[in-house]
């Protein structure tokens, strides 16, 4: 099926707490009372960007998956009720060999594409493979996660079976990451990219139509294989880039929910305008923002430049200011603040641009500008994403923070495509990247680090074989304190060391809605959002 184009916008953010848990804030809105699901209706939703490409295998922004999950499966998935619990999609059941090599999944049947194709387990390991094992100018981002897997077999039509090189604990809940769609074989056999710009999936939806600018629409699909599913007759996802009128389209009743993040001020906007009608979900968000450098540019290439350019920042004294005003809040290194494997802060503060004295880091930035010959007054771009909340005013914090340091930086806004574009053709010398995950696992976080010839995720186009050789011992590594120990030197090595890349701060993730959007849980990632496959609209 083809789409017909023309685009969009959603908020996302908030500073991130150090709590793992999720919290329905009672003391804002009233609890929702139990009551049976309804079908029918319609639910409109806003999303603030808009999508690359249609293809999840090859990106890793939200502004894809809001509008566009709802018409795929995966073969298993996160229970978001009882998240991190994965359990099958597309996969009915599945066991694992005792030496942990060998992973066999067996299909549920009667399961069809939307054009009225049977799904088989030649389907799943097509798609796997697109993965997985891409080919010629196939992008696929999450390849270096699955360095794991030997290979995968289709031996019958019902069933799936990956074999791995070595037993990985993170590799069944990363089978489950929400950007494994489920292609069409014999589309992919003809044309690997088709599902750049088409869509064809065995979802809870089908496609109806994209009119860039504005909108995205899906209906029910009548031949769904979960029985009684979908509640909603159909779903229309509002491209909406400005901050304001997000509010504005939640607050009215335009619509219920924009499934990213507001800021406080914002929750609070909705809040007092809604009161009973709106409840708030609240918690821990798996975001942060992140600067990367272009090291085939001079003086980017020079660690010492880029040692300066994170040691100027002040993390701690832009987190109590920034947590008041947007989606960013606590300070990190490599792993989500409060997960297990965060640094605690006692570490943190030995890495270069984590100290708590801001006017000596700054002093030892500008030696090193000197010593890597890098003129009082110099200046570079920085490229960033028009997302207003929290892009921008993250721009606008790090130009500030580099003018102290004698640092002259000029803001270059683009759209999510352009923008992206640049990023991975290195077009750019400085950009403000996003790391956002759907699990605190460091194959899936650590993975955006390693060579660039090994991760298309990594823009810098850098290539270090100490941090791919860290990358894998780590998901090698079975014993949990060694494997803290090699995350540790991992994100020495990229964050001080060499300052590859560098966190500015992680998010707080805040989801204001209206009460008669029902079964719908928020989680510690908005990429886990939304299938909207149990979502449904009480009176």
């Amino acid at each position: 099926m083809s789409t017909r184009r023309s685009g969009g916008r959603t908020v996302r953010s908030a500073g991130l707490a150090f709590l793992v848990g999720i919290l329905v804030i009672g003391l804002l809105a009233s609890p929702i009372p139990a009551q049976a699901p309804k079908p029918g209706g319609t639910l409109t939703y806003v999303v603030s960007a808009e999508p690359p490409s249609f293809d999840a295998h090859r990106e890793t922004t939200f502004a894809m998956l809001h509008p566009i999950r709802p018409h795929y499966n995966l073969l298993v998935k996160f229970d978001m009720p009882n998240y991190p619990k994965v359990v099958g999609d597309l996969a009915e059941n599945w066991t694992i060999s005792q030496d942990g090599l060998t992973y066999t999944f067996r299909m549920r049947r009667g399961v069809q594409f939307h054009d009225g194709s049977p799904l088989t387990s030649r389907d799943v390991k097509a798609s796997y493979d697109k993965i997985i094992f891409p080919k010629g100018d196939v992008v696929s981002v999450r390849q270096a996660t699955y360095e794991m897997v030997e290979k995968i077999e289709a031996p019958n039509p019902t069933t799936v079976v990956f074999r791995l090189k070595w037993p990985s604990p993170s590799f069944l809940a990363n089978l489950a990451s929400p950007f494994n769609w489920i292609y069409k074989a014999d589309i992919l056999e003809k044309e690997p990219r088709w599902y750049e710009r088409n869509v064809m999936g065995t979802g809870p939806f089908k496609f109806v139509e994209y009119v860039r600018g504005s909108h995205w629409a899906g209906v029910r699909n009548e031949n769904y294989f979960v029985s009684g599913r979908p509640y909603l007759d159909g779903y229309r996802a509002l491209f909406i880039r400005a901050v304001a009128a997000q509010v504005a389209a939640v607050r009215s009743g335009q619509a219920l929910i924009e499934f990213r993040g507001f800021t406080p001020a914002q929750r609070d906007d909705i809040v007092k305008a809604l009161g009973d009608k709106v409840v708030v979900q609240e918690g821990g968000w798996l975001c942060n923002l992140l600067v990367v450098f272009n090291v085939n540019r001079t003086p980017f290439s020079d660690a010492r430049f880029r040692r300066a350019l994170t040691l100027a920042i002040d993390r701690w004294g832009g987190s109590r200011a920034l947590s008041q005003i947007t989606l960013l809040g606590p300070v990190g290194g490599v792993m989500r603040p409060g997960s297990e494997f965060a640094t605690p802060d006692s570490e943190l503060v030995r890495l270069a641009g984590y100290g708590r004295d801001i006017g000596a880091a700054r002093a030892e930035a500008k030696k090193l500008l000197t010593e890597a010959r890098v003129p009082e007054g110099f200046e570079f771009t920085l490229k960033n994403r028009n997302i207003p909340m929290p892009y921008e005013p993250a721009g606008v914090f790090l130009i500030d923070q580099w003018r102290q340091i004698g640092l002259r930086v000029s803001h270059v806004v683009q759209e999510t495509g352009p923008y992206l574009a640049d990023l991975r053709g290195g077009n750019y010398e400085a950009g403000i990247d996003f790391s956002c995950d759907f699990m605190d696992e460091p194959d899936v976080q650590l993975h955006k680090f390693i060579s660039a010839d090994r991760s298309p995720a990594n823009y810098g186009g850098y290539t270090d074989r100490v941090l791919d050789r860290l990358f894998t011992e780590q998901s090698r590594t079975r014993d949990p304190e060694k494997r803290l120990q090699l995350i540790r030197q991992f994100e020495k090595r990229v964050l001080d060391e060499k300052a590859y890349q560098i966190y500015v701060l992680w998010w707080h993730r805040i989801i204001p809605h209206w009460t008669k959007l029902r079964g719908w849980k928020m989680g510690p990632a908005h990429h886990l959002d939304p299938d909207l496959q149990d979502v449904w609209i009480a009176d």
